[in-house]
Order: C-alpha cells, then structure tokens, then sequence
C-alpha cells in the first residue's frame, strides 16, 4: 500500500489548527486561568497547539523546497544504488500545490540529464526516479542499446567489467560505459546478452522521454511512455544515507554525495 504523505501532512496540519483555534475561541478567558494566571487548556487543544507548528513546517518544507525518496530498485544503478536515500529538489520545476499537484509558480524546465523524480504514468500513488533524455519536440531513436536524438548517435565509450555488491549483485558483470548525452556525462549498465528493448518516436509537447541508467534493467519510457509536466516531481540533487543490509549496513562513502544530473564534460 502506498501512502500519500502529503496528504496525510495536509490533514494533520488542518484538523490541529482547527482544534488549536477553537480552543482559543472558546477556553481562553478569565475562568480558565490557573493560580498561576495561565490559561488551562484542554489536553486535546493543548497538542494541537504543540503539534500544528511542527506538522504545518514539515509541509511546507516537504510539499514546496525538498522532499526525501528512498531507492528501492536497480534501475538507476550505477548512479543509484538500491538503499541510497536521496533528496529531492521541489521548486526547480515550480511549485505545486500539495495533493492537488497543481503549479501554482513556474519555474525552470527539465534539462537532457537532469534525474528526475515523478508520478509514474499509469498509476500516480507511486514514485518513479529516471533520467530525462528526450526533450517536448525531439524525436529520439533507441536500437541495439543505442540512443539517437534527433539524429545524432549519443556516444558511449566503455569503461570496462562492473562490480556489484550488496542488493545490487545480479548486475555483477555487466557493462559499465560513459554516456556523453549532450552537455551532460554520466554512467550506465548494459548487460550484453540480454535484448535491446527497441523504440522510436517524437516526444510529445509538455512531456519527457526518461531512460534509467542500468539500461536492461529499467521499466522506463521504452515500456509505458512519456511523463506529463504535471507529473513531474522534482530533480533529485543529493544522497543523505545509504543503507543496505546485504552489504553490511550503512555505506559512509555515499553519504552526502551530490548526485550527477547535467555535468560538464571535462
């Protein structure tokens, strides 16, 4: 079951203002008050009093500035790995109203590279975290694990074997290569027996052609589509934590690492 955390914030944060405000409407005199000269307050009103600053912060903070994910799969390896706890950048691409996911400030767009965090397509209660790599009006071409936009080859040049660990083992062995998508650089996977899912078209307008970075291994636009606009998230930027159990707990190497989107080619 998934839980819609935003939702459940904006609940909390409303049915305590209402108790705290009746409160004050209606117990705050001078019958109420104690020896001391404080007001008495009904146990109810006075958590709602505690607990409505703190519920209403971690809303704002949550539903417009940044918002934790964690990595459950494999599909962004070698950049994610399964345990990385990330955060997530909500204003970059506007700020939405929370459950209602309505923009209500625009921002920046997506750029090519940039990894993104979304509601994914065919059933928004769930989270998905992918790379953009097609932009509204490109038309892109994958085949034989090669990835053409608009008309240019996007270079690849191979590192070597890959070494996996902990829940990531089973991509132990595959290719690991460089990627150059434009202005961007970054890391995938291709595991070379396994057949190329291929797929071409135009990208949509107000939509985004994503791919995930481990690419036999990543149900992503080659399966279901475009992600709308108005699904969109936010940009992830940060690993805070890493913690897998199959390989020994916490990986403290991760820990703050700043998360690869649109960086220079040196």
């Amino acid at each position: 079951m998934n839980i819609d955390f935003s939702a459940v914030l904006v609940f909390l944060t409303f049915v305590s203002g209402i108790i705290w405000l009746l409160g004050v409407l209606f117990f705050i005199d001078k019958d109420n008050l104690d020896e001391s000269g404080e007001v008495m307050l009904p146990t109810i009103v006075d958590f709602a009093r505690s607990f409505f600053p703190v519920f209403f912060i971690v809303l704002i903070l949550r539903s417009f500035i940044v918002e934790p994910f964690k990595i459950p799969s494999a599909s962004m390896m070698p950049t994610l790995l399964i345990g990385d706890f990330i955060l997530v950048n909500k204003y970059d691409y506007g700020i939405r109203l929370p459950v209602l996911n309505i923009k209500i400030v625009d921002n920046k767009t997506p750029k090519r590279g940039d990894i993104v965090v979304f509601r994914y397509p065919e059933d928004p209660s769930i989270p998905f975290i992918k790379r953009v790599v097609g932009l509204p009006g490109d038309k892109f071409h994958y085949q034989d694990k090669i990835l053409t936009i608009n008309g240019e080859p996007v270079e690849q040049l191979e590192i070597g074997v890959y070494s996996a660990v902990g829940s990531g083992k089973m991509m132990d062995g595959a290719i690991l290569s460089t990627e150059l998508l434009e202005n961007a650089q970054h890391e995938i996977l291709r595991m070379p027996f396994r057949p190329s899912q291929n797929v071409e078209g135009i990208v949509p307008k107000g939509h985004y052609f994503v791919l995930g970075d481990n690419r036999d291994n990543s149900k992503d636009s080659r399966y279901w589509g475009y992600v709308p606009d108005e699904n969109l998230v936010g940009r992830a930027f940060m690993i805070w934590m890493n913690w897998d159990s199959k390989n020994g707990g916490i990986d403290w190497g991760r820990i703050g690492t700043m998360i690869s989107n649109t960086n220079e080619k040196g």
